[in-house]
């Protein structure tokens, strides 16, 4: 799958749902009540010029801004999602663009610290990815990225991810999402490496569980946002929605669950390195 058929993908899913990552992820917690945006922010906190990769929405640039002084830049490929992050009141002093990964607008030297959100695992020409970003760092910077890791338990993800398993596979092949990004980036082995001939460190890896459990409503909104469900035919995310909603109603009141919530959790992986 080329670079150029992932990125009309990408552009096209996000020009529909541009702020989908925030939707899903923004309110959802690890253990000790941080977000993984959140986590994100604390790898960081001692720098002073930041870009955020793939900063769709602006939520994490929004993060980012509370401490005063910074110098922040966010790109993304999809305009929709910059037209918002530009919205954000607290951006203003933020250069926010529209650019790929693999031909950043940006000096060399520009920044202390590269963030990214679910972004690096879905981009291709990943190699010139890295070196683009090590190009703009300063020595000593701080890569710090967010990588799904999938499901880490409850019965609400279970149940969902069998229930487009089985729509994907009765849907036509114009209807299945292109494989995205390299396999080499959701491993520590793979963006080992990858960093390390760019001249960054070996990574610091860690896992954490992120709890997305809700009402059954809250779930599907959390969920349906994946990728896979964007290119289905419309009444087969009608019918997925409602099949889902109705068995994740029963799961609740089966469990006994206080307010209507059902259980729902995924892990990511927060990998951090520095450029030497």
């Amino acid at each position: 799958m080329t670079t150029s058929t992932q990125e009309s993908f990408l552009r096209a899913f996000h020009a529909a749902s541009p702020a989908v990552t925030a939707d899903a992820f923004g309110d959802a917690r690890a253990a000790d009540g941080r977000s993984s945006y959140e986590i994100l922010c604390d790898r960081v906190a001692e720098s002073g010029r930041v870009l955020d990769l793939g900063c769709g929405d602006g939520l994490l640039l929004e993060l980012l801004a509370r401490t005063e002084g910074r110098r922040l830049a966010g790109v993304d490929l999809s305009p929709e999602a910059v037209a918002l992050a530009r919205r954000r009141p607290g951006l203003g002093g933020a250069t926010v663009l529209v650019g790929r990964a693999q031909d950043l607008p940006f000096a060399d030297d520009s920044f202390d610290a590269c963030v990214s959100h679910m972004a690096l695992m879905l981009m291709g020409d990943v190699e010139q990815v890295i070196a683009e970003v090590a190009r703009v760092l300063t020595p000593g910077a701080t890569l710090a990225c967010v990588i799904g890791g999938g499901a880490v338990g409850g019965e609400a993800y279970d149940l969902f991810l069998g229930l487009l398993r089985a729509a994907i596979k009765d849907a036509p092949a114009a209807q299945r999402v292109p494989a995205l990004g390299d396999r080499r980036t959701r491993s520590r082995e793979g963006l080992d490496g990858l960093l390390g001939p760019a001249g960054f460190t070996p990574v610091d890896w860690e896992t954490v569980a992120i709890d997305l459990s809700g009402r059954p409503e809250q779930v599907w909104a959390a969920l349906s946002g994946v990728y896979d469900v964007g290119p289905l035919d419309p009444r087969t995310v009608t019918s997925l929605r409602e099949t889902f909603l109705a068995r994740a109603e029963a799961l609740a009141l089966a469990l006994a669950m206080p307010d209507g919530l059902v259980p729902c959790g995924m892990k990511v992986h927060v990998v951090t390195a520095r450029l030497r």
